[in-house]
């Protein structure tokens, strides 16, 4: 086996350990989004998108401190598609609290809290995850279980769909609303999962 140069690197490593903490604050601003009324939403959605603007600062010092350095401990462009997956994540969820703006919609089904619990979780398992990438050690428990997550969020997903449509007596226009509101959520789980498919094939990768 031909030996294979580790540079630390802290620098960044903390730069990418900061970027996946928004994650989790990201995440919690939008559980409390749907969770309030409609007037609260607007203002915690306008704190989730300051949210989704450090991160891409975030993401602008990882590519800026790239663009220093001249040895990193993963191939650049691996990195760099690293820090777009995450924050694909954050304008995922970004997007999803702009949707339930939009539509205005009131009450909505439980599954919808169930989603966002899965996003929680799928943020904390982020943001506890980027470190270990130093070490490269327990990546696969977490692509595995962020893999598992997204399976539940799209059986969720699908519940939703089929509570609200096919309710016969149900508004449609509600239906509607409920519907654009889940997808956003469920194509926010799917970001998750694309990232933590990336992580492993990095780690393949450079094993």
């Amino acid at each position: 086996m031909r030996f294979r140069p580790f540079p630390r690197d802290a620098e960044l490593f903390a730069l990418l350990t900061a970027s996946a903490a928004h994650l989790v604050t990201g995440a919690g601003l939008l559980a409390r989004l749907l969770g309030s009324d409609r007037v609260r939403r607007v203002e915690l959605a306008a704190r989730l998108h300051d949210v989704e603007h450090a991160g891409d600062e975030a993401t602008h010092a990882v590519l800026a401190h790239l663009g220093g350095v001249f040895i990193t401990p993963y191939e650049r462009e691996d990195v760099h598609r690293l820090v777009e997956a995450l924050d694909d994540c954050l304008d995922a969820m970004d997007e999803a609290a702009r949707v339930v703006v939009a539509t205005r919609v009131g009450e909505l089904p439980h599954g919808v809290s169930q989603q966002v619990a899965v996003l929680q979780r799928c943020a904390e398992l982020t943001a506890a995850a980027v470190p270990h990438l130093r070490s490269r050690e327990g990546l696969e428990e977490y692509c595995v279980e962020v893999n598992r997550l997204e399976n539940q969020a799209q059986h969720v997903y699908h519940d939703i769909l089929g509570e609200v449509l096919g309710d016969d007596d149900g508004d449609p226009l509600r239906a509607q609303r409920v519907t654009a509101v889940a997808g956003a959520l469920e194509a926010a789980a799917d970001a998750f999962e694309r990232l933590a498919r990336g992580v492993t094939l990095l780690t393949l990768k450079e094993s």
